[in-house]
């Protein structure tokens, strides 16, 4: 699993973790384009960094994305 910080132009920062999808057995649902991700596919795992914490607070607060919607998430209205 690869991890970074990034930073959008309104000056949040959001941790990403982009994941194979190899141990995934569940569908998620894209907040990016509103369809679902299919368990073993490839997406992008992001949440802010001020709920990031060694406690596991801030869980409810991550999403799973297609890479594609989280590569172009700025772009959409």
């Amino acid at each position: 699993m690869h991890e970074s910080i990034e930073s959008g132009p309104d000056g949040e920062e959001w941790v990403v973790r982009r994941i194979t999808g190899s141990a995934s057995t569940k569908p998620y649902r894209c907040p990016g384009c509103d369809q679902l991700i299919r368990p073993a596919t490839p997406h992008v795992v992001a949440w802010p960094v001020v709920s990031r914490s060694f406690t596991g607070e801030g869980i409810d607060e991550r999403r799973h994305w297609h890479t594609g919607c989280w590569t172009n998430r700025l772009r959409r209205r």
